[in-house]
Order: C-alpha cells, then sequence, then structure tokens
C-alpha cells in the first residue's frame, strides 16, 4: 500500500478483513511480523520506544469511538496533546484550541463536556484534537460509524478540506462507501487481510471484480463471506444428532 502526500486513501472492507490492524501497524501499536512499513520515509519500528513517540507526534488519529476524556471538557480534550507534546505558552495554546474547535463548528461548544454534547459532535471535537498538532499524517478508523445523515456527510467534508487545508496525507478505514468514494483520491479493498482490489473511485465503481461489485452494490452473495470460517451447521447438527 501506498499513501502519497496530500491525498485522501480509503481502506475499506467488511469486517474483520484487517482494516483497523493497517492503522495498528503504521501507528506501531502492533509490530508487523513481517514485511515492513515506512512513514515519511523512516521504518516503523513499535519496538524503538522514542523513535516511535517522535514519529507518533506527526500523527493524528480519530479512534473509532471518539476516545474523548469523559472528565475533560471540549476545550480540555482538544487541548490535551497541545500540553503533552509542546511548550508553548496557554495564552498560544487556548488560541489554537478555539481555532480547531471553529473549524469543525464547536467553538461555542468549548466548555461543555462530552457528555453534554451529541455522538455527531463528540466525533468533531475527536478531530479537532486529532488535528490539533497539524499532523502530516491523519488516521481515521470508521469516522462515519453511528452517525446521521447529515453528520456522516459534515463529517466527510471535514476530513477532505482539513487535509487540503493542512497539506497532509489521510488514511480512511470505512465501510461506508459512498462518502468514502466522494472523497477519496484512491481506494484499496481488503478481505481476510489480503488487498483485493485497488484504484480510484470512478474505477471501483466501474469494476467487474467480483469483491468489488459485492461490496460496493451490497449484494448478500458474492465471495465475502456473511459466516465466520468452520464447519457448516450440517455438521454441527449432525454432530449432535450421533450424540
Amino acid at each position: 500500500m501506498d499513501f502519497p502526500s496530500g491525498k485522501v486513501v480509503a481502506v475499506m472492507g467488511g469486517s474483520g478483513s484487517g482494516k483497523t490492524t493497517i492503522l495498528r501497524l503504521i501507528g506501531g501499536q502492533l509490530q508487523a511480523q513481517k514485511g515492513t512499513i515506512h512513514v515519511d520515509g523512516k521504518a516503523v519500528d513499535a519496538r524503538d520506544i522514542p523513535a516511535m513517540y517522535a514519529m507518533r507526534r506527526k500523527m493524528g488519529m480519530l479512534f473509532q469511538h471518539g476516545a474523548l476524556f469523559t472528565d475533560l471538557t471540549v476545550f480540555e480534550n482538544v487541548a490535551f496533546p497541545l500540553r503533552e507534546h509542546t511548550r508553548l505558552p496557554e495564552e498560544l495554546i487556548r488560541d489554537l484550541v478555539l481555532m480547531k474547535l471553529h473549524a469543525v463548528g464547536l467553538r461555542n461548544a468549548a466548555q461543555l463536556k462530552p457528555s453534554e454534547i451529541s455522538g455527531g459532535m463528540a466525533r468533531r471535537v475527536a478531530l479537532a484534537r486529532a488535528i490539533a498538532l497539524d499532523p502530516q499524517l491523519i488516521m481515521y478508523d470508521e469516522p462515519f460509524a453511528g452517525l446521521d445523515p447529515i453528520s456522516m456527510g459534515v463529517t466527510a467534508n471535514l476530513i477532505r478540506r482539513l487535509n487540503d487545508a493542512l497539506g497532509s496525507t489521510s488514511i480512511l478505514v470505512s465501510h461506508d462507501v459512498h462518502e468514502s468514494f466522494a472523497i477519496a483520491d484512491y481506494v484499496y479493498f481488503l478481505s481476510q487481510g489480503k488487498i483485493v482490489a485497488h484504484g480510484t473511485p470512478q474505477q471501483m465503481l466501474a469494476s467487474e471484480d467480483p469483491y468489488v461489485k459485492q461490496f460496493v452494490q451490497a449484494e448478500p452473495d458474492g465471495p465475502v463471506p456473511f459466516h465466520y470460517p468452520g464447519r457448516s451447521l450440517a455438521q454441527d447438527l449432525h454432530l449432535e444428532v450421533l450424540r
């Protein structure tokens, strides 16, 4: 996989296909058993803690469920990485946080707690925190999950606009075809830990590949299995009868 600078690249596939694992490998939460991962020309090695921490300062991460600190205000959540990784004065941190919250439309919610805002708003707060340090690489883990259609569209547009404004690289892990195709420059499809197709959204929409067609058109039958691999129901029932 290649994730070029300045581009939004979507990594798509069914549940359990390995999408989030890709993000964990890039972020050093998991150590690759084979192969190599390079970020900005440097190898990712989860065993080299100082180098890993320095690399992570150039990364932003939007977790699948937001992962906000529930006892901190919206302002304090976004300020956290700035206070953790910089020595900026509080006056400048305040201005930066308000700018990030303004970018996601939540400047006036700065003093609220996560429990006092909606799920869609909390996702936008998490996005503001992910871009607090103007990272070179931003990773989004299922940013559209659980959002209503309006919040989904707003979030998708934010991802695209922020990527272009920051000149960063965005990796978008999702199974939402419509929103992902609308903002992505390139798409990778995964199945059972392997790349099964890749190309531009237009190429994927026109693809005759059985996997891509099944996923894009949400067809129940195709190469993507619905059941977890193992014995068939008939085998289990037969075994039960024999007992």
